[in-house]
């Protein structure tokens, strides 16, 4: 349950470190936009919200392949789902933003709690269950930590 353990202990703080001026190591995302972004994604993995199957059915089993592996996210990986241009930040500051995010982290955590074996499609790795959308939400948030330099 290490990764478990990174989401109930380690992220919220390291996420917390961020003031809002930092500059991106890559991509069009301030930091405020990349907490926002992580909530939509925490979102995603416990069905609060939903976005169409991107990955074509043949090529799941490679895309799934890479998300247990140990392989990290390249930097300027682009998401097929967002736009070359930042969404429009919804909160007035980076902290409301960082609360927001807590209280995805916490009701994802719940939702797995009541629902152990709930599985909820990812649109680009397909059907998840929980381990999965752990190690697939450990990539993605180590990810956006090194593009804001809070880890190395």
């Amino acid at each position: 349950m290490e990764k478990q353990k990174f989401f109930t202990a380690d992220y919220l703080p390291l996420i917390k470190k961020l003031k809002g001026n930092e500059k991106p190591q890559w991509g069009v995302l301030s930091a405020q936009g990349m907490i926002e972004h992580m909530t939509d994604a925490i979102g995603v993995a416990w069905g609060r919200i939903k976005q169409p199957m991107v990955t074509p059915a043949e090529h799941l089993e490679k895309a799934k392949s890479f998300l247990l592996s140990d392989k990290e996210f390249k930097p300027n990986t682009k998401n097929s789902l967002m736009s070359e241009t930042p969404a429009p930040l919804r909160h007035k500051n980076i902290d409301d933003a960082a609360t927001e995010l807590e209280n995805e982290v916490f009701l994802f955590l719940s939702y797995y709690d009541f629902n152990p074996d709930a599985i909820v499609a990812n649109p680009f790795y397909g059907d998840l269950n929980y381990e999965e959308w752990l190690q697939l939400l450990h990539k993605h948030a180590k990810h956006h930590l090194k593009q804001f330099a809070v880890i190395n």
